[in-house]
């Protein structure tokens, strides 16, 4: 029992947690830069003003996380973000495929509590800098309001991940809050006035049915009058959660100071919408329908953007510039939305898409003037136009782990964050991050103390890619489709396909690339071939007279034609897809792009996969067999498919694959670690979508390790994840290291992106 005598006044409590690293916001970039850190063996202090993490991705916002894959619906290929960002991704899919956001907390918090590193203050707000000279934070002061607890948080290093930037806000950094104007980095797609400076803020509903008919009383702060909303007679009973994204307002306010009463303003929409669907008489169908949650908070897509060194303009985005501090990338489409939102008479968005992924510089990831600060999410340095493709969750997520390991760099070689480049360590920097699983475009591991490299390195198959064996299944050309086929350079092989015509017919088929090989829009035409079809069976044998320069992705491409219908299989090869010229209006995709001369972003076509169980291959069988996974692709440094597959492959018909290493003389092995196949093309979305598998099908789900013994030193059964890493108790000495992998499925080899050998 406590008795306290009243007295002239109290504080609260306050406690010291002292870090290497404070990271301030608890969205998904801070969270992957808080494990990051941690991971390079810093104590993280993570500050959150929420109780959940995630931020616009937790149950009380519910976005799904996207980045470069968008919807599968852009050119990006095998896209989706690696690291922390893909085991979070695939942890989720894995336990919660259906996409339910209080599962997908749960996720989030497990990840932050499996690291010993990590001091986690929920429910706690920064709201004091303490700087120990003009340039240089020294502490940061946070208030929860659960435990009436005041933190004193010192730290060498600090990363500001809270979305508004509140400690760089605090500090003094340098930031920008609307839109530049066109002249001032010559972006072309700068919006005008009249169309706003800032996206708004958006929330979201949930409803359900109750099994029974279920009133509903508006209160009496919802909209009355529907129709000020321009879309309102797309509202349906249907819809709900973040497909309602465009539920936007707030563009034409401080989108920080006053974010409680654009809140307020969302809230009277929301309510006033439910009552249109409720009580409209327009929509029979939801009379069981009762409103289950309304979001507390909203979703924040822009405020402040900070200046770091470097700026990212429209250009990076389009031209897909190359940074030789490159060390995460971008590929969502420039998003651009009117600052009206909701009542506005312009569409809900205005996406442009690249023709590729993108590189996004360090030099974006601290501030330009204040000496430890780091920056990560939607606050990067950023112009507005570049900020609406860099903004998203999953690209922030790789953008959070980069700053994690630089922190780490940096104590370890007593810098700060610009130190980094001026010590010449941004190499380092790179390739601890692809080591780690992040992938970066253009660039590959150069692992000097891999000790797989110096073995001799041998395999009981490879799979010799010959197309796909013919299943019962016929897919109509009522759309132009395309199968990539991954081929040596040389001549391009004859290619035989069955067909099926209802009526005399021409099928007209292109044999296309890509301009750049490392993008996967084709757009370039090697050979047009026409061919007359009989009503029925036709068997197709392809004849191209042209070559491949270099080993690359061709896209035989058969254009639409109703009448005729192409043979599929149910086979399935890591690197391998078809795609379809369809339309994804969901990220602004209608088959083709079509800008106008004056924006600066490029006219293309988008031909994008099918989600599965449809995207089936075509049977399409070549007549030269292409030997494109070779067991060498294990060592090539690139741990997923760009301009080709870049895995071993074995041979469906092999029943035990093995990769076997041999050393002239024994090894001392500590760390082994393998890259496995999690179909890098699935974007994965967090919540509310659903997907039809927990395991992505191309996974190798169990495989040992033996040494020269037979003795098993590593077993894994029931994997799901890409990256597996094992650090030995004790070293193993050995002149010889086997693999046996199983394959996925009777239709679905076992594939291998990287084996990877370390003394320690």
């Amino acid at each position: 029992m406590i008795i306290e005598k009243g007295v002239q006044g109290r504080k609260f409590r306050t406690v010291e947690q002292k870090a290497d690293l404070a990271v301030i916001g608890g969205g998904i970039s801070g969270i992957c830069a808080a494990v990051s850190a941690a991971r390079s063996g810093l104590r993280v202090v993570l500050v959150h003003d929420r109780p959940v993490l995630g931020g616009n991705a937790s149950s009380e916002v519910r976005l799904w996380i996207l980045g470069a894959t968008s919807h599968m619906g852009n050119n990006n290929r095998w896209a989706r973000e690696g690291g922390i960002m893909e085991e979070i991704l695939v942890e989720n899919i894995f336990r919660n495929p259906e996409g339910n956001p209080v599962i997908f907390d749960t996720i989030l918090l497990e990840k932050i509590c499996l690291e010993p590193n990590i001091t986690l203050l929920l429910n706690t707000a920064v709201f004091e800098v303490d700087k120990r000279d003009d340039v240089t934070i020294g502490s940061v002061s946070a208030f929860c309001s659960q435990n009436q607890t005041m933190y004193l948080i010192p730290a060498p290093l600090f990363v500001d991940a809270s979305g508004d930037g509140v400690l760089g806000f605090l500090a003094g950094a340098a930031f920008r809050m609307g839109a530049e104007p066109a002249s001032e980095f010559n972006e072309k797609f700068a919006p005008s006035k009249e169309y706003g400076e800032l996206l708004g803020h958006s929330i979201y509903f949930y409803s359900k049915d109750a099994g029974r008919p279920v009133r509903y009383k508006a209160p009496s702060f919802a909209l009355k009058d529907i129709s000020t909303i321009p879309r309102y007679k797309t509202f349906n009973a249907r819809d709900f959660g973040c497909k309602l994204w465009w539920i936007e307002y707030g563009g034409r306010l401080d989108t920080v100071l006053e974010t409680e009463t654009i809140k307020w303003e969302l809230w009277k929409v929301i309510y006033g919408v439910w009552d249109h669907i409720k009580n409209s008489g327009e929509f029979p169908e939801a009379e069981n329908l009762t409103l289950e949650w309304v979001g507390m908070i909203p979703g924040k897509r822009e405020s402040r953007r900070f200046e770091g060194d470097y700026i990212l303009v429209q250009q990076d985005v389009v031209e897909q510039r190359q940074h030789d501090d490159a060390v995460a990338y971008g590929g969502w489409s420039i998003d651009l939305h009117p600052a009206d939102g909701v009542f506005s008479e312009k569409p809900g968005c205005n996406q442009w898409h690249s023709k590729g992924m993108y590189q996004i510089p360090y030099r974006c990831m601290y501030s330009k003037n204040i000496s430890n600060l780091f920056f990560a999410g939607r606050i990067i340095s950023a112009s507005h136009v570049a900020f609406g493709s860099s903004r998203v969750m999953a690209t922030g997520g790789l953008v959070g782990q980069a700053v994690g390991t630089a922190a780490g760099l940096c104590l370890a070689n007593n810098t700060h964050p610009r130190g980094l480049l001026e010590k010449g360590l941004i190499g380092d920097l790179q390739q601890l991050l692809l080591k780690r699983g992040v992938f970066i475009p253009g660039l590959a591991i150069k692992n000097s103390t891999d000790l797989c490299a110096t073995a001799d390195l041998k395999a009981s198959s490879a799979l010799h890619f010959k197309g796909f064996e013919e299943s019962d299944d016929f897919i109509s050309l009522t759309s132009s489709v395309a199968q990539m086929l991954p081929l040596v350079p040389g001549s391009v092989p004859s290619i035989k396909l069955c067909c099926r015509a209802s009526e005399e017919t021409t099928l007209h088929i292109e044999l296309r690339t890509s301009v750049h090989r490392t993008n996967h829009t084709p757009e370039n035409i090697l050979e047009k071939l026409s061919v007359e079809l009989k009503p029925g069976s036709n068997e197709l044998k392809l004849n191209f007279d042209c070559l491949m320069t270099d080993e690359a992705y061709a896209y035989l491409t058969f254009m639409a034609n109703p009448a005729v219908s192409l043979a599929c299989s149910q086979q399935r090869v890591s690197g391998v897809l078809s795609l379809f010229n369809h339309i994804n209006p969901a990220v602004s995709n209608y088959g083709k792009q079509a800008p106008t001369e004056d924006i600066g972003v490029d006219a293309f076509e988008f031909w994008c996969p099918k989600r599965r169980p449809q995207g089936k291959n075509l049977a399409v069988q070549l007549v030269l067999d292409q030997k494109v996974f070779a067991v060498k692709n294990i060592l090539n440094g690139i741990d997923r498919p760009t301009h080709h597959p870049n895995a071993w492959v074995a041979d469906l018909h092999d029943p035990s694959p093995v990769v076997d290493m041999h050393w002239s003389e024994k090894k001392e092995i500590r760390t082994i670690e393998i890259m496995l196949d999690t179909d890098f093309d699935h974007p994965m979305e967090s919540v509310l979508m659903g997907h039809p598998e927990h395991i992505m099908p191309f996974c190798v789900r169990d495989f040992y390790v033996q040494d020269e013994q037979g003795e098993v030193i590593w077993r894994v059964n029931d994997n799901h994840h890409s990256l597996q890493r094992i650090t030995l108790d004790k070293p193993c000495n050995t002149g010889r290291l086997s693999f046996h992998f199983s394959h996925p499925g009777p239709n679905i080899p076992a594939s291998v992106f990287a084996i990877r050998c370390y003394q320690h």
